[in-house]
């Protein structure tokens, strides 16, 4: 079976986007492929050398990701620092990345801009960590979106290097995963692109907040005037609640506001409010499930462990193998 690898931001709780995009696609992975999924904890100190709550952030994901529906038994669902493995290839692989290319990374070029107080050197072999999350466990195929191409082309230049300096084939060239069908577009409620944390505090819907938030946030939704003639084309403002619409109401509600909008009679609030209880009824029972799984600290620890053992497994028989290669060997 192939083998595909993802990593997992502990930046806080998932929203609605996240469950359409990446949650639905590993859920398809775990039963089709041989899927590694961690939680990048060791990749968070680049950004936040200081986090306030590491380990509450990582349960907090992990917690979202079981209730959705990873199963620690069809996958390996785990931590990265809980794989020691993962930094010392880390090291040795940092051995064969120079700075030149290391600095032309459209990411470290990003981050110095961004973050000029610190551009620390875990920045900078950013991308070394990335490739050794992928290589680490030889996998044949890795999800990216457009802003990790530049990360996966590195990695196979990573892993083609130590092939080529200890003259082997060890390491293959990990692809670009590619989704049958067209990814869906969950768009953000301020009208300015995909749902995402980064476009402030009302634009995404998230699973662990009360009713009443996620009422109010739908219901300040950014509309237009309204149709000024009837089959007027829809701005991009309604064309993104209908987008919501069409991932949780039913079929015929979607149509019903299609026509209303067509026959100019559509009432912005009325729709609002649908889609609102819709998605309610879609978040209600995940989050329940959510907060039923952080609460359980035994599962928990179970499914972490489970996934550290898989991890290292895997992990361990990759680095046997480096250091063979390399030619580091125990004198007892």
């Amino acid at each position: 079976m192939q083998t595909v690898v993802s990593g997992i931001r502990p930046t806080g709780k998932l929203h609605l986007g996240n469950y359409f995009g990446a949650v639905k696609n590993f859920l398809m992975m775990q039963e089709n492929y041989n899927s590694y999924f961690f939680i990048a904890d060791i990749h968070s100190l680049t950004t936040h050398p200081t986090p306030e709550d590491l380990h509450g952030s990582v349960r907090q994901v992990l917690a979202e990701y079981l209730a959705m529906g990873l199963d620690p038994e069809k996958c390996a669902l785990f931590i990265q620092s809980d794989v020691p493995e993962i930094t010392e290839l880390y090291t040795y692989m940092n051995m064969n990345a120079y700075l030149g290319e290391l600095e032309r990374s459209a990411s470290f070029k990003d981050k110095i801009r961004t973050q000029k107080n610190n551009v620390n050197a875990g920045l900078l072999t950013y991308p070394v960590l990335m490739a050794v999350d992928i290589l680490i466990h030889k996998a044949d195929f890795v999800p990216v979106g457009k802003d990790q191409e530049q990360h996966l082309e590195m990695t196979r230049q990573f892993g083609n290097r130590f092939n080529r300096m200890y003259d082997v084939e060890f390491f293959p060239e990990p692809q670009a995963f590619s989704f049958t069908g067209e990814l869906v577009k969950v768009p953000g409620l301020t009208g300015q692109g995909k749902m995402s944390k980064s476009g402030g505090a009302g634009d995404a819907v998230f699973f662990d907040e009360d009713d009443d938030v996620t009422r109010k946030k739908i219901m300040r939704a950014k509309t237009d005037a309204g149709p000024q003639e009837p089959n007027s084309p829809h701005s991009e403002e309604i064309a993104n609640l209908f987008d919501l619409m069409r991932l949780v109401c039913e079929e015929s509600v979607v149509q019903q506001y299609v026509d209303a909008y067509a026959d100019c009679s559509i009432r912005y609030g009325d729709m609002k409010k649908q889609l609102a209880e819709d998605m309610l009824t879609l978040i209600a029972p995940i989050r329940e499930r959510i907060r039923e799984v952080k609460a359980d600290d035994a599962y928990l620890a179970k499914a972490a462990k489970i996934g550290a053992e898989k991890a290292r497994e895997s992990a361990s028989r990759t680095m046997r193998e480096v250091r063979e290669i390399i030619g580091f060997k125990k004198f007892y």
